[in-house]
């Protein structure tokens, strides 16, 4: 193969780094900057240059779909396979490593791997088997824990208990759930990077064999590592293989998870002298787009430093939008998206990013509403939520005891120790009497069938369900929704859930803003809730694209990392929301939000539009943010302040003006006439064209929120 088939696609950086002499290497390499690109160029440099043998070398990445990707790009470079290429995902070359090596790993020859669900369902057992009430010690929290001292390279006699009691329980089942696997012949996907570093640490021998074996070992998204992957990777370095990692610490997003962007300065001292190559050519990104990301960037203090930057146009300014709520936000966005769409652009090259799942359901309405097929990427649709659908049940109970499905959905969440067994026996009777699952439940009650514990749980749910009827009777939508899924125990049970409880939490506040801001129709005779559950269903079962169609892409700016699109949207970018408040006296996670930011700008190729609201209806509560700290780091000649075009008219207090639109429209404060409810004073507005409301105070019915197109108000 010639050599300048290796390099003369390459620019002068990744050039360095491709033919980079055998020492520790690491490359810094910037938001589309090609780092794959030098990774399969330096694996071809390495086998065809310096005629290094492809069993000599170890190439690791974080998913499947990027080792796949690795493996097809070698093969075309090269032309001949790589099938016995040791490229793979750290757990799949750990699985790989321990399969050799079973019997020094202390395994048996044929053991299996649990996923992520086959390892709750098994806490679930051990919990059962020892009588603890899931309630009192989530399965959820269980998981979280083994799996997070794993990630640590902790075993249960190396766990602090900090003095606390909790922790000391979590420790105790942690001992428990190892034994279980080690008799069964088990192991999770944690088990499996540290069965595999315990493996080399243990076995002279072994990890002799492999450091000599592996002579360059080659890393990507080296940001992302977790304590027990570089422990590894260290371990199989050795003193005599060479590393090449290649990483982003302006990248580094998964802190959450055990992601240590530290490691990225970690192996500087660990391999002294190691070479630093910066790769900060942009192939994706307009110019504007590369200053605007370089500019917030750069106030993060722990950081190895690199500036993006690109030989194409200077591109478009960012456009910036202060809408005056969420809905006013998901309009503006929504009619962004119909121009481009009407300018010959496909949908899928438009992307909405957001900070939290629980945002995504104003524009998925929005965007319904409008007929706009869109997909939640990495995601459900808000409706479609476990901890949605679970809340949703208990309101649809609470409407109609006859609903079944809604009965055998929760009769057992959060868990309340009715077992199958008790499941069953309900439904025998339902079926043998033609009658509900809630009738039948209390009939099986009365006629004593039950163990005394069972009926005594049975009993309990169905008194929770009439009182949470009792209590809700009279309150507004929004407060029987809130009253709902916090007196149901959701709130507390996806609450203690370690990895996604917080989002999970957020979503259910979210369906209380769902309940306020539900505008019932006028002419029915239904009560709100029936409608707004029926609205509920619909939204789960329209307009969601398959992953093929052209459709809009929602997602969060952390499941938009390493993808890219034309048009970005990145929307709630208020102090609060995003940085997220968590992260408010936080060092550390305050540059974690930035480098979210700055994954959020980099993902556009032509045109990012920022986007954040006056007043924001989230979570259940009405908050008035301030903009964003990081529009503020944007020099403001790369932005363009977008205006409002609405209905009605309204001042908008900017930078010290007041501004109206279309003075022939509704005022506030104006006094109108409604059909039904009278006259009444115009006291707000929201959103624009067909779909904006007024908020009316009528002297005869109180305050209702009506929408323009429908209410057919006459001015006074």
């Amino acid at each position: 193969m010639d050599v300048t088939a290796i390099i003369e696609p390459l620019n002068d950086a990744q050039r360095e780094a491709v033919t980079a002499p055998s020492r520790p290497t690491l490359v810094l390499a910037g938001a589309g900057s090609g780092k794959t690109r030098v990774l399969v160029h330096r694996i071809a440099w390495l086998i065809q240059v310096e005629g290094l043998s492809p069993q000599r070398l170890l190439a690791v990445t974080f998913t499947n779909k990027a080792a796949a990707e690795m493996r097809q790009r070698i093969e075309a470079l090269l032309g001949f396979p790589t099938q016995h290429f040791w490229i793979g995902t750290f757990h799949g070359l750990a699985h790989r490593l321990l399969r050799i090596h079973c019997a020094e790993a202390g395994l048996p020859e044929g053991f299996q791997i649990m996923d992520s669900e086959d390892q709750a369902r098994l806490i679930r057992r051990l919990l059962k088997s020892l009588e603890i009430d899931e309630n009192e010690c989530a399965p959820k929290e269980v998981q979280w824990f083994i799996n997070a001292q794993k990630d640590e390279g902790r075993r249960p006699p190396n766990v602090d208990d900090e003095g606390n009691a909790g922790r000391r329980q979590l420790i105790d089942l942690y001992a428990r759930y190892e034994k279980v696997c080690a008799d069964s012949g088990l192991v999770d996907f944690g088990e499996l990077l540290l069965r595999a570093t315990e493996l080399l640490v243990r076995n002279d021998d072994i990890r002799a064999q492999y450091q000599n074996r592996f002579q360059h070992i080659l890393v990507d998204e080296f940001q992302d590592t977790n304590a027990i992957q570089y422990e590894w990777l260290k371990l199989l370095a050795g003193s005599t293989s060479v590393p090449f990692v290649v990483g982003d610490d302006d990248q580094s997003i998964y802190r959450w998870r055990g992601a240590r962007v530290e490691n990225l300065h970690r192996f500087q001292k660990d391999f002294p002298g190691a070479a630093v190559v910066r790769l900060e050519q942009n192939y994706r990104s307009t110019e504007t787009i590369l200053a605007a990301a370089n500019a917030v960037i750069s106030n993060n203090s722990e950081r190895l430093g690199k500036n993006l930057w690109t030989a194409g146009d200077t591109g478009e300014l960012i456009k910036l939008y202060a809408a005056f709520n969420e809905r006013d936000e998901a309009e503006f966005v929504v009619n962004r998206i119909v121009d481009n769409v009407e300018g010959g652009m496909r949908r899928s090259e438009l992307a909405v990013l957001y900070r939290s799942n629980a945002q995504s359901r104003i524009f998925e309405e929005a965007l319904l509403i409008a007929g706009i097929p869109y997909r939640v990427y990495g995601g459900m649709r808000f409706f479609e939520r476990a901890e949605i659908k679970d809340a949703l049940a208990y309101l649809r109970l609470i409407a109609n005891r006859d609903d079944d499905p809604s009965f055998d959905r929760i009769v057992n969440v959060p868990t309340r120790g009715i077992g199958s067994r008790t499941i069953e026996a309900v439904r025998e009777q339902a079926r043998q009497a033609g009658t509900s699952l809630w009738r039948a439940a209390a009939t099986v009650i009365t006629e004593g069938r039950l163990a005394k514990r069972s009926s005594g749980a049975l009993w309990s749910f169905l008194k929770l369900i009439d009182r949470l009827d009792e209590d809700t009777r009279g309150l507004g939508l929004d407060e029987q929704v809130k009253h709902v899924v916090h007196a149901s125990g959701l709130i507390a049970h996806y609450g203690r859930d370690k990895l996604a409880g917080e989002s999970r939490v957020e979503n259910l506040q979210e369906l209380v803003s769902a309940g306020q801001g539900f505008v019932p129709d006028e002419e029915s005779e239904l009560t709100p809730l029936i409608e707004f559950l029926s609205y509920a269903v619909l939204e789960s079962g329209d307009m969601q694209a398959e992953a093929y169609e052209d459709s809009v892409q929602l997602m969060t700016l952390h499941s938009a990392k390493g993808l890219e699109f034309p048009v970005v949207f990145v929307c709630g970018l208020e102090d609060g929301l995003f940085p997220h408040q968590r992260s408010a006296t936080d060092a550390a996670g305050l540059e974690e939000e930035r480098r979210l930011c700055y994954v959020g700008l980099t993902r556009a190729r032509k045109q990012v539009y920022l986007t954040y609201a006056e007043q924001r209806r989230l979570y259940g509560t009405d908050n008035y943010g301030t903009p964003s700290r990081f529009i503020r780091e944007i020099p403001e000649e790369l932005l363009e302040e977008v205006r409002p075009s609405l209905a009605v008219s309204r001042p908008v207090y900017r930078r010290g003006a007041i501004d109206r639109t279309e003075p022939g429209g509704i005022k506030l404060g104006q006094r109108v006439r409604h059909g039904k409810f009278g006259e009444g004073v115009v006291l707000n507005s929201e959103g624009s064209g067909a779909h904006a409301r007024v908020q009316v105070n009528f002297e005869r019915t109180g305050t209702k929120w009506l929408v323009l197109a429908y209410a057919k108000l006459e001015l006074m």
